[in-house]
């Protein structure tokens, strides 16, 4: 996938998919729980996470206190250990989050090194079958740009709102 074009397809395309969405939020179409697995399907057919991994390499997720337990025991690091090393708290928010991006775990083939024992915000990503869809309205929107599997599931839903 050439990201550098998803990257200045997507920045022009941004305004009117955000623009979609907030009416999406307004109004929510009594047809959307069909709409949803059938736009997610069309975006999968569109876009290969392997050959991609642009989350990986412009997004941190954020890491539970479960998550760092569990990456730390299958690193076989204390959890202490693996914040100092691999984490910072996000001031903001108050979530631990990567120090680095790319994620320092995505592998040269794209990759996930802790796949199995990964973050569950890595796990639920893109959150396309997140319900109710409302909630999950602002993270399409900031998503749009960064995965291209989002900016196709909405561009899909898109075209079947106008259909």
């Amino acid at each position: 996938m050439d990201l550098d074009a998803f990257r200045i397809k997507a920045g022009k395309e941004k305004d009117e998919l955000v623009a979609f969405l907030n009416e999406l939020e307004e109004q929510l179409p009594a047809s959307l729980p069909e709409m949803l697995p059938k736009a997610d399907m069309a975006a999968w057919n569109e876009v290969q996470c392997l050959d991609c991994a642009n989350c990986c390499k412009t997004m941190t997720p954020s890491f539970t206190h479960d998550d760092i337990i569990r990456i730390a025991t299958h690193l076989r690091m204390k959890p202490a250990t693996f914040k100092e090393k691999w984490l910072k708290l996000e001031p903001r928010s108050g979530h631990w989050v990567n120090t680095t991006q790319p994620c320092q775990f995505l592998l040269a083939d794209n990759k996930c090194s802790i796949y199995e024992v990964r973050p569950a915000d890595c796990a639920e990503f893109p959150h396309h079958d997140k319900q109710p869809l409302n909630e999950y309205i602002d993270t399409f929107k900031k998503n749009v740009v960064h995965c291209p599997a989002t900016n196709a599931f909405v561009r899909k839903m898109r075209e079947m709102w106008e259909l």
